[in-house]
């Protein structure tokens, strides 16, 4: 394997893996007391900031044009209510389920594609839609009939829904050949203005506590939002999307393992079972079409033998 591909591998794992780390540095501050909107606010600024920085390192331009503003807005509208809706399902449900289930936004792509782009429905679409909601299933009822928050899995798939939107209408918007890292700063610009206005131009916003607290809300714009976004970049560029959106399974299993770790959040068979169902599930949707087309000369070999 060559060094491009094994750097591309890499990133793509630290990115899907730096995103699991949302539930890391945002319960900690929930539980001192902060808000979801305050909390995001943090998140967002300091994103903006270390994104804007890194832009102007590397010299990139800022500039915009017109007809980029309306879809620009549409899309930061997108990314901060699909990061509204998560933070607030953490308050309802453990944030490893609720990261697991934000998972099956690849489903809900090939979903968005086929009802309104009329993509065609393959057997694979339906099979790994099918395993994506008996996973679901057995992460919603618990022993003994316990059930998760209602409210709070409705909330999970209104921020998958609104991620696969944001992945569909970026790349069905004229902001497809845009760079990344603009797209992104705008995004998160456009973001910060909804938490903004929610917290009423800083006259509901929370301080932070303690110190302590801070490097918690510089982290949640760092790692899970700036390095896991650049690095997933720059993941694509070696080793294209399919692999970087398969190595994307990292990300429950990086919230799962610090849920069970730091939060002490309960892990059943049940569970695990469920979390391998939707990962197979995703992994079916992203490699199952490329997949079929490198099999395809083989089996076309095999019937003229």
């Amino acid at each position: 394997m060559d060094h491009t591909k094994v750097k591309g591998y890499v990133l793509g794992a630290v990115a899907a893996a730096s995103y699991g780390l949302n539930p890391l540095f945002a319960l900690p501050m929930y539980e001192a007391g902060m808000d979801v909107d305050s909390v995001l606010f943090y998140r967002y600024a300091a994103a903006v900031v270390l994104l804007g920085g890194l832009m102007l390192a590397r010299r990139q331009s800022f500039a915009l044009r017109r007809a980029e503003l309306a879809p620009l807005a549409a899309m930061g509208l997108l990314f901060s209510f699909s990061s509204l809706f998560l933070f607030r399902s953490y308050n309802l449900m453990d944030a490893g389920i609720a990261s697991t289930i934000l998972f099956v936004y690849p489903v809900l792509v090939a979903v968005i594609m086929a009802l309104f782009f009329h993509e065609r429905v393959s057997l694979l679409t339906t099979l790994s839609i099918g395993l994506a909601f008996c996973g679901i299933s057995l992460l919603y009822r618990g022993e003994g009939g316990t059930t998760l928050s209602l409210l709070g899995v409705a909330l999970v798939f209104l921020s998958s829904l609104c991620y696969a939107v944001y992945i569909v209408g970026v790349n069905r918007s004229a902001l497809r050949r845009m760079p990344t890292e603009k797209l992104t700063f705008y995004a998160l610009l456009f973001g910060l203005s909804v938490f903004a206005v929610r917290l009423r131009f800083g006259a509901d916003l929370q301080p932070v506590p303690t110190a302590g607290l801070w490097v918690n809300a510089v982290s949640l714009g760092l790692f899970p939002t700036l390095v896991s976004l650049v690095t997933m970049a720059q993941a694509i560029r070696c080793i294209g999307s399919t692999p970087t959106a398969i190595l994307g399974a990292l990300e429950p299993v990086t919230a799962l393992f610090f849920g069970v770790v730091v939060f002490g959040e309960q892990l059943t068979f049940r569970i695990v079972t469920g979390v391998v169902l939707i990962l197979v599930a995703v992994t079916v949707i992203i490699a199952g079409k490329p997949l079929a087309e490198r099999l395809s000369p083989l089996f076309r070999l095999h019937r003229l033998r």
